[in-house]
């Protein structure tokens, strides 16, 4: 914790579960007494577990749900409120390309980040009119301890490093969606308008599963 603060002494770290209610209220009202507001919230909490449709399990489908749209949406229900009443701010949400469509191993995971996906632009059709903004982040591959799971190769695999500076340039350019890393993501993109036959035909080619 020391390390995230260092020559930052207005930063200030809290810990806690995202999936408690009373622990991100609690959260939230020690920023705000603190700051006075908030510019901008990012959610960035995961969960992945791996699955293919014999494999689903009940115990991490309900962690996937937990953590990835019922805690995101649950901030999203406490915060607007007050971001609205300060005349401004902005919600980010850490979403998936794996939310484009369905894909392989995510039989849990991607109908999770699908939600969330449609949440935000919900959250931004609603609130854009009214003087908030909302962000909408759709990683590919980035190198942490939650991918490490993945016994497949990673195409255009990046750094954490390197995703934080497609972020904070697409925080800067005021873009709904920020997606990265191109080279990858706008092939997923253009997946999203074939129809089913020829997409099922190339993922399976591709992913060879």
């Amino acid at each position: 914790m020391n390390a995230l603060t260092a020559g930052h002494p207005q930063a200030r770290v809290l810990t806690f579960d995202v999936t408690e209610r009373g622990a991100c209220d609690r959260a939230g009202d020690e920023l705000f007494t603190a700051w006075g507001g908030i510019d901008l919230v990012v959610f960035c909490a995961g969960a992945y577990v791996p699955m293919r449709a014999w494999e689903l399990d009940r115990d991490g489908i309900d962690l996937m749900i937990d953590i990835n749209l019922r805690a995101p949406m649950g901030l999203a229900a406490r915060l607007i409120p007050r971001l609205l009443k300060q005349g401004g701010g902005a919600l980010a949400f850490v979403s998936s390309v794996a939310g484009y469509r369905g894909l392989p191993k995510a039989a849990a995971y991607g109908p999770t980040k699908a939600a969330l996906i449609n949440f935000a632009e919900t959250l931004y059709l609603d609130l854009a009119p009214r003087g908030l903004s909302v962000f909408l982040i759709n990683p590919g591959f980035v190198a942490t301890p939650m991918t490490a799971a993945n016994d497949f190769a990673m195409p255009a695999l990046i750094s954490p490093q390197q995703a934080a500076t497609e972020i904070i340039a697409g925080f800067a350019g005021g873009v709904f969606e920020i997606h990265f890393p191109r080279r990858f993501t706008r092939w997923l993109r253009l997946l999203r308008i074939l129809p089913y036959r020829a997409y099922f035909a190339l993922v399976r080619r591709f992913t060879r599963l």
